[in-house]
């Protein structure tokens, strides 16, 4: 009998509007896709990820707030009882949508701040650091918890002990480190993402029990060094294997299915939400191969071999595919010294 997955998670990017185009961004935001799915299709998503028990939705663009009927999909998700967290730059913040927000009991936002205001508005625009911050506040000031994500690259991650001396004293719940992958724009513009992720676990390890915040290493950063307890952000935490098609979806603003969303190619693509239902696709013997039949004899390089293969499988199937020439079993991230 085929093994029944139980989906927890999805990030939803509803729109590819946004009024930056960021250098390194991944999905090449800033036009809105043509076709992108109806406030009535979108309406059906909500349903479907309700019937399939999702525990939480993340959803990013593009800029959320530059789709028009956003609220009405917040609020749909919200009411069937699903927790939303929305992924923001922060530039177009106004009153009217922290009310909207409020009104729509969204968990929380996270505002993308890449680094020190010369690092962060050198790849988007000048003046988005301040506003960002500004975004932060006000959110806050109106009692919606606020998170921090950073996108480490060759230029910023060294910088981070500096940026944390200001996120210090900014009333955030979380602060996340993840790697900027180089898809998208940042492949276009060959930017140098490549960073030394030791040095990364060995900051986060350094200021997670006195900082004020929750601060974690996402996915992609990692494995199973002696400070893995300390770096996922809550308390004992391991990393578990890419949860892609395991418990987490991507849904993109054409209903496009993968089981990441920064699994930016379409060769991951399992379905579409426009000629297959979500449950039709999520239960499908043969989607998300690439994970659910995941073995650890498929491990390739340096992660071959190792003796924690078989619990971080090889560690993120999206960051591997883009930065080790289509590889998706062995992570150049990685930072255990071998056994």
């Amino acid at each position: 009998m085929t093994k029944k997955y139980k989906l927890r998670s999805a990030v939803w990017e509803i729109t590819l509007s946004c009024c930056f185009s960021c250098a390194y961004c991944g999905s090449c935001g800033g036009k809105a896709r043509e076709n992108e799915l109806s406030t009535l299709e979108c309406l059906g998503v909500v349903e479907q990820l309700r019937a399939l028990g999702c525990h939480r939705v993340s959803l990013i663009g593009g800029e959320v707030f530059m789709r028009g009927d956003w609220e009405t999909i917040v609020r749909a998700l919200t009411g069937a009882g699903i927790k939303v967290c929305i992924i923001t730059n922060g530039f177009t913040m106004t009153e009217r949508i922290i009310n909207a927000l409020k009104d729509a009991s969204v968990e929380s936002v996270a505002v993308s701040v890449d680094g020190p205001e010369d690092v962060h508005d050198a790849f988007r625009q000048k003046g988005s650091y301040e506003r960002a911050f500004r975004a932060i506040k006000v959110l806050t000031d109106a009692g919606i918890p606020v998170s921090v994500i950073s996108a480490l690259r060759a230029d910023n991650y060294k910088r981070l002990p500096e940026f944390y001396e200001t996120l210090k004293d900014c009333p955030i719940f979380a602060w996340q480190l993840q790697a900027c992958s180089p898809m998208g724009n940042a492949k276009k513009n060959a930017l140098d993402v490549k960073f030394d992720a030791g040095y990364v676990i060995s900051f986060v390890a350094g200021i997670v029990k006195d900082a004020p915040f929750s601060v974690g290493c996402a996915d992609n950063i990692g494995y199973f060094t002696q400070d893995e307890t300390l770096i996922r952000g809550r308390h004992g935490a391991c990393f578990g294997g890419c949860g892609a098609g395991i418990d987490s979806i991507g849904i993109d603003s054409v209903g496009n299915v993968r089981g990441c969303e920064s699994m930016y190619d379409e060769r991951f693509n399992e379905g579409n939400l426009r000629q297959r239902t979500l449950e039709d696709i999520w239960n499908d013997e043969n989607a998300f191969s690439y994970n659910r039949g995941f073995d650890p004899s498929m491990l390739t390089g340096k992660c071959a071999g190792c003796n924690m293969g078989q619990y971080c499988a090889g560690g993120c199937r999206s960051y591997n595919y883009f930065t080790n020439d289509g590889k998706l079993y062995e992570n150049v991230l990685c930072a255990r010294k071998r056994n």
